[in-house]
């Protein structure tokens, strides 16, 4: 029963950023145009963390896509800027999308 007991609290610690970071996308708008797994106006968070999977600068890069915006990697739709989202926010989502699968 103890290890059963320890084995939930580590999976609820663990899995907290990826619950915190989902609601800091909801919180700045990102799931507006972003799902998990489909592509709505912007590409899937699955489909962008593949393809950045093998990047090393990809963090920052997807960091400055963020919140300049961007256009061309996944179509002629433009992604807008996000002013609303803080250099930290910025990086701790791009850091998060990452580990989508």
């Amino acid at each position: 029963m103890k290890n059963f007991v320890m084995t939930a609290l580590l999976s609820v610690v663990v899995a907290a950023p990826a619950f915190a970071n989902t609601d800091l996308a909801q919180k700045k708008n990102c799931m507006a145009c972003h799902a998990l797994d489909k592509k709505l106006v912007g590409p899937a968070y699955k489909d962008v963390a593949a393809k950045y999977a093998d990047q090393k600068d990809a963090v920052a890069l997807l960091a400055t896509k963020i919140q300049k915006g961007g256009v061309g990697v996944w179509g002629q739709i433009p992604m807008p800027a996000n002013p609303q989202v803080s250099a930290d926010e910025a990086k701790q989502l791009a850091t998060w999308v990452l580990t989508v699968k």
